[in-house]
């Protein structure tokens, strides 16, 4: 199986278009305004407009308000919404858009228990709990632990390109999200760990 990678946290179109040209699956739009990789409405829609087609545009939100959430998805042409608060699955199902729902894991917690409670969900990522943090830790989670789940399962939390075949051989992921581990600074990336980075995912599913 082709693992897919998401390039998160993109806040400037040259960063979009070198992940695509890389060959990233996704981009990630962080909607929530206390994270140093905030992108605003105005400015996402600016850069989703010179995505190209079969590349998912995801905008990410964290606890916002039905009232939010659907005045950015108005100015913007997300097509996945990714919830990284502390959502349920009736508000994240409510926008009638494809989601996915992040569930920050901590040692002992019952992943496949937390997962059932999002049933409507596409898929789920899975980050590395720190509380008060929704993501951005640069954490990993242990991925020899994980069950078995038949909801598509996204790696996220401190990778980079030197993990990243490590965790995909461990856990066989559908897909992996990266941010922090392919930037030169908080919010723009580095062609050079881009490229390291999707190097590394091939060479795992070529094993």
């Amino acid at each position: 199986m082709v693992t897919r990678v998401k390039i998160c946290g993109i806040t400037h179109p040259d960063d979009a278009l070198m992940a695509v040209r890389a060959g990233a699956d996704a981009l990630g739009f962080v909607m929530y305004e206390p994270s140093p990789r905030f992108v605003d409405a105005p400015s996402a829609q600016k850069i989703c407009a010179q995505v190209p087609v079969f590349v998912t545009r995801v905008g990410l939100f964290v606890n916002h308000s039905r009232e939010q959430v659907g005045s950015i998805c108005r100015q913007v042409p997300f097509d996945l919404l990714q919830f990284h608060g502390d959502e349920s699955n009736e508000f994240c199902a409510s926008f009638h858009r494809p989601f996915i729902k992040a569930i920050r894991v901590a040692p002992g917690d019952d992943v496949a228990q937390l997962v059932a409670q999002y049933p409507d969900s596409h898929g789920v990522l899975l980050d590395a709990f720190v509380d008060g943090l929704y993501g951005g830790t640069g954490r990993t989670i242990d991925w020899k632990q994980l069950p078995a789940l038949k909801t598509p399962v996204v790696l996220a939390g401190g990778l980079d390109p030197d993990n990243v075949g490590l965790a995909i051989a461990n856990a066989a992921p559908y897909g992996v999200d990266v941010s922090g581990g392919v930037e030169r600074s908080k919010g723009r990336k580095d062609p050079g760990k881009i490229m390291d980075f999707m190097r590394a995912v091939r060479a795992a599913d070529d094993v």
